[in-house]
Order: structure tokens, then C-alpha cells, then sequence
């Protein structure tokens, strides 16, 4: 019997073959795993590294060796930029537009997004499915219709006829985004905030506002970089004389009236993503948190 139940319990026993075979299929998959992410990576930072060391060499070195690196460095392209009082003016104004729309679609993107998560009524789910629907209608569709809208209204060739549209194109994620966080609020606190005295209007915004920060910074800062980085609608929208220009714009005019300068466009253009690339690093973990946590919500 003794023999028996060895011989069986070697039999049931993984051998050593069968173990080191799975340990080397498990460190193939993490190499290959850290080498795709690499690749994209490598995708990603490659253009934005090609252009910031583009701006550092003349017009000669990048037709003589476009992909060599700056021998020697010239800070004369960033220089000549900066210096400028255009760029500077137009980074205001691109700011300007990006904290308004950002502060329009945090506000009101909450405020649609609570009664569709926290109260029960007819048509609830209608009126959510219309915000989903948003999605479906790209700005490029509706581009030339909002265009004869914001000239009805007489809003072309300023803030408010750039602001406004960024917002109601943003709400629908912002509501998609929002309702689980509302939603898994618990209802003994809004209970107890009612019988200590708060309307429907002070729950929301002393209580509902501070506990669904990190929804609000993820679906912020989305709409912050998407304004930063909107080029279809400043183009259209802010036409005339007196019309405010937005740092995106301002990249098309330099490359238009210095088109032989490539290292200096390089440069330029580098310096239009530094806000949005600097404000992003700094929101990343922000991001992912407030996603995650509407995916668990």
C-alpha cells in the first residue's frame, strides 16, 4: 500500500519539465509584454523629442542630416519665439478659453448628470441615452451649421462663440463619466442633510461638489486639453480683424509666414504642446482614479 500511494503521489506531482516550462512561458510574456510597451512608447515620445531637438539646429543641419542631433546647439529659434509678443498673447488667449470651458463643463455636466444619477422620474433614462447620443455627432458634422447658429446670435469672432459650443460638445462624456459618481453617493447622507436643513441646491453644492472631486478633475482636465488643442472650431469661429487668435492658430499663421524656416516651425510648435503636455503629466494619476472609479461605480 505504502508503495502504492508513492507511486501515485508521483504521478499527481508536477514534474520539474513541466515547471520550468511554465516559468519560461511566464517570462516570455512579460517580455514581450515590456517590449510592446516600449514600441509605444517609442511611438509616442519619438515625434515630440524630433521636434523639440529639430528646434535646437539651423535650417542647414536638418537638410544635411534630418535625423542627426544638433551639432553644435542653437537656442537662437526658441529665442527669437519667445521674445515674441504674439506668442505670448496668443498662449493668453488659448488659456483664457481653456479655463472657461473647463469651468462651464465641470459645472454644468454635474449639474445634468445629478438628478439622471440620484432621483427616479420619467423619461430618466431617455434623456440619458440623448446625452449618449452626443457622442455619435462629431464636430466636423456640425461645423457649419453651429457656424450660422453663433452668427445668428452674434457671437462669431469672439470667446463666447468658441466657449459655449466646446462646452455642449463635452457634456456628453462628462455625463457618462459623472453619473457613477453620483450615483454611489450614499442616500443616508442626503437624508441626513435634509433634516439638518439643506435644500436640494445646498446638498449639491455643499456636499455633492467636494465628494465627487476626482470625477470633476478627470472629466476637467479632458475638457481643458480638448479646448487647448481645438483647431477645427477656433479656425472657423474666430474670423475678423479684432478676432482673438488661439495658440493652435498661431502655429498655422508662423508656418504660413515662415515657410522655409522648418527648424523655427519646429520650435514654435514644440512650444504650443508644452502647456498641454506639462498639464497632463501633472493630472495623469488623476485621470486614471477618476476613470477607475466610474468604472466601479
Amino acid at each position: 500500500m505504502a508503495t502504492d500511494t508513492t507511486v501515485e503521489r508521483k504521478r499527481r506531482a508536477p514534474s520539474t519539465t513541466s515547471r520550468t516550462r511554465t516559468r519560461l512561458q511566464g517570462d516570455s510574456s512579460i517580455y514581450i509584454t515590456i517590449f510592446v510597451a516600449l514600441v509605444a512608447v517609442g511611438f509616442t515620445l519619438g515625434p515630440i523629442i524630433y521636434l523639440a531637438l529639430g528646434g535646437f539646429r539651423t535650417n542647414g543641419q536638418l537638410a544635411a542630416d534630418p535625423t542627426g542631433l544638433p551639432d553644435p546647439w542653437v537656442w537662437q529659434n526658441y529665442w527669437n519665439i519667445l521674445t515674441q509678443g504674439n506668442f505670448w498673447q496668443y498662449t493668453l488667449n488659448s488659456l483664457i478659453v481653456a479655463v472657461a470651458t473647463t469651468a462651464g463643463v465641470v459645472l454644468f455636466g454635474t449639474m445634468a448628470a445629478y438628478p439622471l444619477a440620484r432621483y427616479s422620474f420619467r423619461g430618466r433614462e431617455g434623456i440619458f441615452i440623448i446625452f449618449t447620443a452626443g457622442l455619435m455627432f462629431p464636430l466636423t458634422v456640425a461645423i457649419f451649421p453651429l457656424f450660422l447658429l453663433i452668427q445668428d446670435l452674434g457671437w462669431v469672432g469672439g470667446y463666447w462663440g468658441l466657449i459655449v459650443p466646446q462646452v455642449a460638445f463635452a457634456l456628453p462624456v462628462t455625463v457618462i463619466i459623472m453619473r457613477p459618481f453620483l450615483a454611489a453617493l450614499p442616500d443616508e447622507l442626503e437624508e441626513a442633510s435634509f433634516m439638518d436643513g439643506l435644500t436640494r441646491v445646498g446638498f449639491f453644492f455643499r456636499m455633492v461638489l467636494p465628494l465627487a472631486k476626482p470625477g470633476m478633475v478627470t472629466v476637467g482636465v479632458l475638457a481643458f486639453l480638448g479646448s487647448w488643442n481645438g483647431y477645427l472650431l477656433p479656425l472657423v469661429i474666430l474670423t475678423g480683424r479684432d478676432a482673438p487668435t488661439t495658440l493652435p492658430l498661431g502655429v498655422t499663421q508662423f508656418q504660413g509666414q515662415n515657410a522655409a524656416d522648418f527648424a523655427g516651425i519646429m520650435a514654435y510648435t514644440f512650444l504650443a504642446m508644452i502647456p498641454a503636455l506639462v498639464f497632463f503629466l501633472m493630472m495623469e494619476r488623476r485621470i486614471v482614479d477618476g476613470l477607475s472609479g466610474a468604472v466601479k461605480g
